[in-house]
C-alpha cells in the first residue's frame, strides 16, 4: 500500500511538470507569431516601451492573474508610444492559448529562481 501511494504521488508530480512543459511548449508558436515583433524572439523588447522580460524585479515579477488579465484585453504601460492589442492582435485566441503563452514567456524568459 505505502509503495502505491508513493507511485501516485509521483506519477502527479512528473504529470503537473510535464502538463506545465506542454504549455510552454504549446505557446511557442503564438509567442513567434503574435508576439516577438515587439517583445523580441530573446523577450527582451523590440520596441521602446516594450518591457524586458529577463529583468529581475520586471514585469514577470507580476501574479498570473495580471499578465493574463493584460494579454487578454491589451495594455497601455507608462511612456510607451502604443498599446499592446488585447490577444496580440488576433482575437480568435482562447484563455487556453493565451495561459501557454505566459507559461512559455515565464519558462524561456523569466529569472530562474
Amino acid at each position: 500500500m505505502r509503495h502505491l501511494k508513493w507511485t501516485l504521488l509521483i506519477a502527479a508530480l512528473w504529470s503537473t511538470a510535464a502538463g506545465y512543459t506542454y504549455a510552454a511548449n504549446a505557446g511557442r508558436a503564438i509567442y513567434a507569431a503574435h508576439c516577438s515583433a515587439c517583445h523580441g524572439a530573446n523577450g527582451q523588447g523590440a520596441l521602446p516601451g516594450t518591457p524586458n522580460f529577463s529583468l529581475q524585479g520586471g514585469v514577470l515579477s507580476l501574479p498570473d492573474s495580471v499578465l493574463l488579465n493584460r494579454i487578454e484585453n491589451g495594455y497601455q504601460a507608462a511612456g510607451a508610444p502604443m498599446p499592446m492589442p488585447a490577444k496580440g492582435g488576433d482575437p480568435a485566441l482562447t484563455h487556453e492559448e493565451l495561459t501557454q503563452v505566459l507559461g512559455y514567456i515565464r519558462a524561456n524568459f523569466g529569472q530562474k529562481k
